[in-house]
């Protein structure tokens, strides 16, 4: 057999928890020719070294034999993944409904009609279907862990419930035996029942937090279309994009996707980069020019060489980057299956020896106190008050987000938040408004009829392709255009458009270089003008007849009137703010100024963009990213807390973990101040949690009799399990009162 060894990773199905994935790293890496196997919990997948020309079967199986289930189909995966998840949601679901009905009325006669022996027999039709049918997962995954040597989560619910059930199945068949010794023969039908029911919707909560996390990434592989027209001679051919070869000439029509990287070699065009650049105006192409897969052309029609294919292209390093730094940064949930894979055999320890100390020092009803007190502690350490510690205060404070135009993805978001020292902000779409608009009109003094010459400069643009054309046409809207008509409409690359009027009349929308060419006067005034917007970092547009320059136009992307009070704010609390931008560096200073940003870097790309958080990151700092653009998808991933601008691209608000629903920057420090609220009510639950069993499980087991006599009754030790959870679900209500 060879003796090398290549990398793939599968999608993993099965999986519930930290000790799940534990399993499936376990039976892989004990296979022989696997060298090493590292599951991603957050992903669901596994990334697995092995010898190449190895039977990929044989991960199937063995996974298969520990209870879990591994996609060897990489083409498919993520469909019968996705399928898989949704099935398995639509169960979860089903299974908390009918357990919840089904347990209330067992609930109302363990509570209140304790002592109705008709109750009890109903108590125990109605929990069977709730441990062994709705409920039926956790026994099955206990059984799982059991057969590898291991405990988790659901080895406890399983083990408390049962045993508390099969406790109550024979104190209802079989009363006399307590009677006979002057003890109630209680029940604890409620007890089980609630565990299922309130540890099934933990998970519930758990399920939809994870349910979208490949949505981002279909995006992405969704800019690149299926298809592309080679030129083959005089003709064109299309063919599947994963065809397509390096220096082939590829045709792009009007309003199409550019399929992989290239260099224009006929034609001319306008492309939306915004994916790279974040800029909201398309960039001009013609010969010699690059083009990268994923951008959109515009109305032009052209042809370039391909350059880069497949997994080369620049689209495809942005899905892979985001691919690696999409999985989850171990939030609370994921700490407490760990702590639980100490805590469930702990327990079970302590039941155990409970169970012998009272039949070695418990005197003549040592059985009978044996018995009480081992199954006491198994159902107050029921770790139902830890499975809802993290999801009913995340819960709780996603609602309070929502109420506030904050969406939060998952926990990881609200835990990471509030220790966030570095802020990034992008500037097109995040700190402005991401829309050219035209916000100076200046004309030449001595002009008369402005009316007319409104009407021929927008004539002018409505034929226009140019993509400032329609700022233009937008702040003119109401100008009657009957009175002028164009007879003939030209385009000149790089420099503007001419227009001939029926009239005999030329006009000219250019730059200044066409001025310059064409010999066309421009007032000492209007030049000074025209400078003084060109410092203020915004575009200018000349507009001119054949002898003079009637006048110019200033236009720029608007800052959001809450951005420099927003900033403030976060600079005022200690926050270091940064601005990246792909514009040049006289706007990106001009509208760092106006927003009192000190750190900012102009032209930067993508990669840079990613850079940049990383670079940070490594300094120990704990970096936020917001940004509304697909070209800031990348650092959004990367970042520590990712933010996105409800207006943006959907791929940056798939990628990110919270998103902004309003472009109000003031958000930001709301979401701040949300996620230190949330991460305290997670923090003060979980401590209620612990100290819950750590008071508890020594009561539960006698440690006060020798002192008073006492001994806690399963039933009071059921009432007191129950307490635990309300009083978690309780603290976190609190939450709701909270002002941002």
């Amino acid at each position: 057999m060879s003796t090398k060894t290549q990398k793939k990773t599968f999608s993993v199905t099965g999986m519930s928890c930290a000790g799940c994935a534990s399993s499936v790293e376990t039976v892989l890496s004990n296979i022989d020719g696997v060298d090493a196997a590292n599951v991603n919990f957050a992903t669901h997948s596994v990334a697995i070294d092995y010898r190449q020309n190895q039977d990929e079967t044989q991960f199937k199986k063995a996974v298969q034999k520990a209870g879990f289930d591994i996609i060897l189909d990489e083409e498919n995966a993520d469909d019968i993944s996705d399928e898989l998840a949704q099935k398995d949601y639509k169960k979860l679901k089903r299974n908390l409904i009918w357990s919840a009905i089904f347990t209330l009325p067992v609930f109302i006669f363990g509570m209140f009609f304790m002592e109705w022996i008709p109750g009890r027999w109903i108590s125990l039709v109605l929990t069977l279907p709730v441990l062994f049918w709705f409920g039926q997962d956790f026994f099955k995954n206990a059984i799982k862990q059991a057969k590898l040597g291991r405990a988790n989560m659901d080895t406890l619910v399983a083990l408390s419930t049962s045993i508390a059930f099969v406790f109550s199945v024979f104190n209802t068949v079989y009363p006399q035996f307590w009677l006979s010794k002057g003890l109630d023969a209680h029940v604890y039908f409620e007890a089980a029942t609630v565990i299922i029911t309130f540890i099934l919707l933990g998970r519930l909560l758990e399920a939809k937090a994870k349910s979208n996390t490949s949505t981002a990434l279909k995006k992405l592989m969704g800019l690149q279309p299926k298809t592309l027209r080679i030129i083959e001679g005089d003709s064109e051919k299309e063919i599947p994009i994963k065809d397509v070869q390096i220096g082939q000439t590829i045709a792009v029509k009007p309003g199409e996707k550019i399929p992989v990287d290239g260099e224009v070699s006929k034609g001319h065009s306008h492309v939306d980069e915004s994916m790279i650049t974040g800029e909201p105006l398309p960039v001009e192409k013609h010969e010699g020019e690059k083009v990268y897969a994923g951008t959109i052309n515009q109305k032009g029609s052209f042809q370039f060489v391909s350059e880069k294919v497949g997994s080369e292209t620049f689209l495809a390093s942005i899905i892979k980057t985001v691919k690696e730094a999409q999985g989850s940064k171990a939030p609370v949930q994921k700490m407490v299956d760990k702590i639980a894979g100490i805590f469930v055999p702990v327990v079970m320890s302590i039941a155990v020896i409970t169970f012998i100390i009272w039949m070695i020092f418990g005197g003549q009803d040592a059985f009978t106190h044996a018995i009480l007190t081992s199954v006491a502690v198994l159902v107050i350490a029921c770790p139902c008050a830890l499975g809802l510690a993290t999801p009913t205060a995340i819960m709780v404070g996603v609602g309070k987000g929502a109420e506030n135009n904050i969406l939060i993805k998952d926990a990881e978001s609200l835990e990471i938040a509030h220790k966030v020292d570095t802020i990034i902000l992008d500037k097109t779409g995040t700190i402005t408004e991401g829309k050219p608009v035209l916000t100076d009109e200046i004309w030449l003094e001595e002009l008369q009829e402005i009316d007319y010459y409104k009407a021929t400069l927008i004539t002018i643009e409505k034929e226009s392709e140019h993509p400032l054309a329609s700022a233009v046409v937008d702040y003119f809207d109401k100008v009657d255009l009957s009175k002028v008509n164009v007879k003939s409409f030209e385009s000149i690359t790089g420099k503007g458009v001419e227009a001939l009027f029926e009239t005999g009349k030329k006009y000219f929308i250019s730059n200044e270089a066409l001025i310059n060419d064409q010999d066309i006067n421009l007032d000492s005034s209007l030049s000074k003008k025209a400078e003084r917007l060109q410092n203020e970092a915004k575009t200018v547009i000349y507009f001119s007849d054949e002898d003079k320059v009637l006048g110019v136009f200033g236009i720029a992307d608007e800052i959001k009137e809450s951005s420099r009070e927003a900033i403030q704010d976060l600079q005022s609390k200690g926050h270091e703010i940064y601005m990246l931008t792909g514009d040049n560096k006289p706007t990106a200073k001009a509208v760092a100024e106006t927003v009192g940003i000190k750190n900012y870097q102009a032209e930067v790309l993508p990669a840079d963009k990613s850079a940049f958080v990383k670079k940070l990151q490594s300094e120990g700092k704990i970096v936020a990213m917001v940004g509304d653009g697909i070209n800031d998808s990348e650092a959004l991933a990367l970042a520590d807390l990712s933010i996105a601008i409800g207006k943006g691209s959907d791929v940056a608000m798939e990628v990110a973990k919270m998103t902004l629903t309003t472009s109000d920057l003031k958000k930001i420090p709301q979401a701040l101040k949300l996620s230190h609220k949330t991460v305290l009510g997670v923090r003060q639950n979980l401590f209620w949690a612990f100290i819950y069993n750590i008071i508890g499980i020594p009561i539960a087991a006698g440690i006060l009799y020798p002192i008073n006599g006492f001994l806690l009754d399963p039933m009071i030790a059921g009432i007191a399990m129950a307490f635990s959870s309300v009083s978690v679900v309780t603290n976190s209500l609190r939450l709701k009162q909270i002002k941002l």
